[in-house]
């Protein structure tokens, strides 16, 4: 199978070529269950058209926890069907659609009381991995054991003696959700569906009743487009309600947001070889590794500001540090907060007012003829709702459609990876690049890992450490632009790759080099590169003054003193 190149060029032809003629399913949103639906459409045979406001993932699908989860708290509130089919998803992740981009992580569980505590937890980590397995996808995880306190402890030195009484680890999953997404949308790409992020749909085509199409601004080059199409999936998550106002159909079913902000801190802080998972008084606190770092996530509280630029206020921050260092022997602080971010879960209203409480199970419907909805859900289970939304829309098309296949069909990449792992230590004797370069480039990239290593040897300067963010090559900015549909600074700095909290300087010090390497392929001019640092800048100051504010009201007024996108 041919990978697709997403660069400008590919854009300006995938625009022109929706317009031509009319689609089979055009989707609307490209975050992870836009761009699984675009997969699984194309891989139907349907003729295909993915469009996106701003850039893949750029919402709530680039600011999650970063886990594939069955949901283990979900088994507390006795909803078995979603673990079972979280569980199955995780392990089709695992071993067979996305190895290279979803691993295994360990969590401690610790446990507070004697005896009661420790059967009833045991107990229901022992049916989430006897669920697993029954699913004949979970042989790639080690099962659930339970430690004494003082074997927790030599596990997890970070916690204070007092915080346990012993301990329970099991196993989930994580990826990077934001290149998960990129990876779905070239995946599709490759099949053959034609797709392009800053492209706004204003507007849809009617004919009667019948939605037939949309109308597409392009945000970068201006021009605007009517896209026809036999059926329009509305794959927009929190932006849902919104996207439905165009049609003046509301649907059956109403979305609403729930922030959750996450902190970053390094790897030192927290003196531990395991992840943790801890009860709070309204859910869950993971504790995660993520490389060189610690990701600890997350809240859950009703928000109705601004979508596109959710912010953490001071009291968030504060919520997180207090409930972590409720068990850690060496607190953090703020100074030890490397980057924030938030995003907003797209959870469909029910009659409780506690969004902790509101369904994460998805909904599909039909509200108007040619319009497909698709909302709620999670990230683990996109797969699931990209099928049920492809399955509606097939519906009402005059055609024989194939079943879905996505099941077996693995992203690009997965190809070819573990022959690649294993021969590591030879790629990097080869290339000159320490084997733990070639490492980190297989498990951002698999087996396409290889088209950015060619970079390299076309021009060895691409092979350095980027300045102030020594874990990515400058070879990954250029891939980004040429490779990956990246636009614009933000686009690399914040989803192509994790700079911009995973330092303290959150890529201010990386944003010149980092625009001038995009330069030599998107072709801007020094005023462009310059714009483009500038606007990153303010960005950045925004997102810090918002974080020094009390309340949501001041935080999303402060971040939204940045501009959204940077002119051309």
């Amino acid at each position: 199978m041919r990978t697709a190149t997403l660069g400008p060029a590919e854009r300006a032809e995938s625009l022109a070529e929706m317009a031509e003629r009319e689609l089979d399913v055009l989707v609307v949103g490209a975050g992870v269950v836009g761009a699984g639906t675009a997969l699984d459409a194309v891989t139907r045979g349907l003729s295909t058209g993915l469009v996106e406001a701003r850039d893949w993932a750029s919402g709530t699908s680039s600011r999650s926890s970063k886990l594939i989860h069955g949901g283990l708290r979900y088994l507390e509130m006795l909803d078995f069907a979603l673990v079972r089919e979280a569980l199955k998803e995780r392990g089709l992740l695992l071993e067979r659609i996305a190895p290279h981009l979803v691993k295994p992580v360990p969590f401690l569980y610790p446990l507070q009381h004697k005896g009661w505590e420790r059967i009833y937890a045991g107990s229901g980590v022992a049916l989430y991995d006897a669920m697993s397995m029954s699913r004949g996808h979970g042989r790639g995880l080690p099962m659930h054991r339970h430690l004494t306190r003082r074997h927790a402890l030599r596990v997890a030195p970070c916690l204070k003696k007092d915080a346990l009484t012993g301990a329970m680890q099991y196993y989930d999953a994580q990826m990077d959700d934001a290149r998960y997404v990129a990876t779905l949308v070239r995946t599709a790409a490759a099949y053959g569906a034609k797709v392009a992020n800053r492209a706004r749909v204003t507007g849809f085509l009617r004919e009667g009743e019948r939605v037939v199409g949309a109308r597409v601004q392009d945000v970068e080059g201006g021009g605007e487009y009517e896209v026809r199409a036999k059926q329009v999936v509305n794959a927009t998550g929190v932006w849902t309600d919104d996207t439905q106002a165009m049609v003046g159909e509301r649907g059956q079913f109403h979305v609403r947001a729930s922030k959750g902000i996450h902190l970053v801190v390094p790897k030192d802080r927290i003196n531990s070889t395991t992840g943790l998972i801890l009860r709070t008084e309204k859910s869950v606190l993971f504790v995660i590794p993520w490389g060189r770092h610690w990701i600890v996530g997350t809240t859950d509280t009703d928000w109705d500001l601004d979508k596109a630029h959710p912010a953490a206020s001071s009291a968030d921050i504060d919520y997180l540090l207090e409930h972590v260092n409720s068990v850690l022997a060496v607190p953090l602080s703020r100074d030890d907060v490397q980057g924030v971010y938030a995003g907003l879960r797209p959870l469909l209203a029910g009659e409780s007012d506690a969004t902790s409480k509101l369904s994460r199970e998805h909904t599909v419907a039909h509200p108007a003829p040619g319009l497909v909805v698709i909302a709620g859900g999670k990230y683990t289970t996109y797969r699931v709702m990209a099928k049920d939304a492809v399955d509606e829309a097939v519906h009402a098309l005059d055609q024989r459609v194939a079943d879905c296949v996505t099941e077996d069909i693995p992203l690009v990449g997965a190809e070819g990876y573990k022959a690649l792992w294993n021969a590591r230590a030879r790629i990097a004797a080869r290339t000159g690049l320490h084997v733990v370069r070639v490492e980190h480039l297989l498990n951002r990239y698999g087996s396409l890992a290889e088209e950015v290593l060619a970079l390299v040897t076309d021009d060895p300067k691409l092979g350095e450490p980027l300045p102030a963010a020594d874990d990515y090559l400058r070879a990954e900015i250029v891939y980004a632009a040429s490779h990956e549909g990246a636009r614009h600074l933000d686009d690399v700095l914040t989803r192509r790759t994790r700079i911009s909290i995973e330092t303290f300087d959150r890529g201010t010090r990386s944003a010149r080099v980092c625009a001038e390497l995009m330069a030599s392929v998107l072709g801007w001019d020094k005023d462009q590169v310059e714009r483009e640092v500038q606007h990153y800048e303010k960005r950045v100051e925004a997102e810090r003054e918002s974080q020094r504010q009390p309340d949501d009201l001041t935080a999303d007024a402060a971040r939204l003193g940045a501009p959204d996108i940077v002119p051309l």
